[in-house]
């Protein structure tokens, strides 16, 4: 008797602990919002337009030359901010990253700061949502969770590499799943290198363009399908080889 009651009392202590609020998460998603509202209440979706950036581009130019090291450390930043708040912005951001350091050294910044910011998005909504949405769907997802492992830098390079896929919609599916987070971390930096660099370089002529769409044309658009389609091609051979043996 002595032993069943501490074994009740046990499991009441565990589920009334599990019923309390989880301060950390409370604290994350109120820092989450409060950025989100920022910056809707500022608007600063309006510096983040190709107009924008058109019409201050002599302005960010001469701040550039002159505080070089200030102008990258802030680039960064921001591009973590987008990326990691899942705002609107980081085409624009890549654009300028180009204009202001030139392909080479803005697809440098911009890997830093998109993969930084799409770790802590990753990290969030795996903290914030994953065991929530295990405890409700683990049955239906577990069969997905188990492919997904299996093949996860494969499956996430292609996510990376076709631009079809929203970036912050991978960022949080991804958080939901059990990938390993440095295997999430390498094929994101790996994965979005050729995006930034044709919007970095593209950024090289920005007085030319005058819509985004100019940049994202038919062609470009397919080599970045066939780049996601080749990281595949591992994942397809192993299921051929099984099937074969």
């Amino acid at each position: 008797m002595i032993r069943q009651d501490a074994v009740m009392t046990t499991q009441v202590s565990q589920e009334a602990e599990s019923k309390k609020p989880n301060t950390g998460k409370i604290v994350i998603a109120l820092l989450i919002a409060l950025g989100m509202g920022a910056f809707l209440y500022f608007d600063v979706g309006q510096f983040l337009s190709l107009a924008s950036l058109k019409e201050n581009r002599d302005l960010l130019l001469a701040f550039t030359d002159t505080n070089f090291v200030p102008a990258v450390a802030i680039f960064i930043v921001a591009y973590v901010l987008v990326a990691g708040l899942s705002l609107p912005g980081a085409v624009i951001l890549t654009l300028a990253g180009g204009f202001l350091f030139g392909a080479g050294w803005a697809t440098l910044f911009i890997n830093i700061g998109a993969t930084t910011g799409a770790t802590m998005a990753f990290l969030a909504a795996r903290y914030l949502l994953r065991d929530t949405v295990e405890q409700k769907f683990g049955k239906w997802l577990k069969p997905f969770q188990e492919g997904f492992a299996k093949n996860a830098f494969s499956y996430l390079l292609t996510l990376r590499l076709i631009p079809l896929f929203p970036f912050f919609v991978v960022n949080l599916v991804s958080g939901l799943t059990r990938v390993n987070t440095g295997t999430y971390v390498t094929a994101t930096a790996i994965g979005i290198i050729p995006g930034s660099f044709v919007y970095a370089y593209a950024g090289r002529q920005l007085g030319t363009i005058e819509s985004l769409k100019e940049i994202a044309s038919p062609n470009v658009i397919a080599a970045f399908v066939l780049l996601g389609l080749l990281a595949l091609a591992p994942v397809l051979y192993r299921k051929y080889a099984a099937r074969s043996a």
